[in-house]
């Protein structure tokens, strides 16, 4: 056996699991674009752009640009659910299903767990289902972590909405560390957000092998990608130096709806779009990539049926 078979084939055993454990029932992704990368522009213009690059679901950035130059919030962390509930509306309107949010407070400080609620009850108004929640780039603060975590989880029971960890160093540095908080805070509202780009830039982590440790925790990805050469710079999928086939093979067969939502969506090296125009265009790219790498891992998997991993 070649070498890259040996690793294709290796990727396959957390396949073979899940499928038993699953009735090989096929995850349904929800590829999603997060207004994030639209950020110098509004968010209005962030939404239209996400819709012409053909998307149908959309995750709420952190910062946009309004006509007068100034930054706001997407979602400001003090507003009223109503005003959530009416953006969620203003999605829904223009076909563009609304499927996770940012948190925005890094969950080892004093007050993330009020903060984690109001996003909460922000997310429950406008049918959000998922809230990425990530913390600082240093290990500390690591019993704050689960206090605030589980204060968020008991808040969320009955909500619909979840709390999915993304890697960011620190603490969260890899999905083994995430899955150990999983473990520790023990609530069915708290789940991970896989993040491979973070996972190779951080302390350059193959996410390859980290992936397949993990891969029963993760309900959602932050996509990404990463290159080391011949700069340290985070890009659009596809752009970068990880294996997208191998990356989401182990997660193909969960039986899950999982969206799949761009974070980066630029070209390494070269600066990044003036106009939202430009954006856009990348935008649709990261959408065709990942919808040939699904197709091909779901003809690969029908193809070969149980020969497809280990006994």
């Amino acid at each position: 056996m070649q070498r890259r078979e040996f690793l294709f084939a290796s990727a396959l055993a957390p396949v073979a699991a899940a499928s038993q454990a699953s009735a090989a029932a096929a995850t349904r992704f929800q590829i999603a674009c997060m207004t994030l990368p639209y950020s110098p522009f509004p968010l209005e213009r962030a939404l239209t752009g996400i819709k012409s690059a053909g998307y149908k679901y959309v995750a709420w950035g952190v910062n946009h640009r309004d006509s007068s130059g100034k930054m706001r919030p997407a979602m400001d962390l003090e507003a009223a659910p109503s005003v959530a509930k009416q953006l969620g509306a203003r999605c829904r309107n223009m076909g563009l299903e609304p499927v996770m949010m940012f948190s925005t407070v890094n969950f080892e400080e004093a007050g993330a767990a009020d903060a984690y609620r109001k996003r909460i009850d922000q997310a429950q108004a406008a049918g959000i289902p998922n809230i990425i929640a990530f913390g600082k780039t240093t290990r500390e603060g690591y019993s704050n972590i689960i206090r605030n975590l589980k204060a968020a989880g008991e808040h969320a029971k009955g909500s619909g909405v979840r709390l999915v960890v993304k890697q960011h160093g620190g603490n969260t540095a890899t999905g083994a560390d995430i899955s150990r908080i999983i473990a520790d805070v023990s609530d069915p509202a708290v789940w991970m957000c896989y993040d491979a780009g973070n996972v190779l830039d951080y302390e350059n982590n193959d996410p390859i092998p980290d992936i397949q440790a993990c891969w029963k925790d993760i309900r959602a990805f932050a996509i990404k990608d990463h290159r080391n050469f011949p700069i340290d710079q985070d890009c659009g999928v596809g752009f970068g130096e990880i294996d997208h086939y191998r990356l989401l093979l182990p997660v193909m067969r969960t039986g899950l709806t999982m969206p799949l939502a761009c974070e980066n969506i630029f070209e390494p090296l070269v600066p990044r779009p003036a106009v939202a125009e430009g954006t856009d265009r990348l935008a649709r790219r990261s959408r065709e990539y990942l919808e040939s790498v699904l197709a091909g891992l779901e003809r690969y998997l029908s193809e070969n049926g149980p020969k497809a991993g280990p006994a």
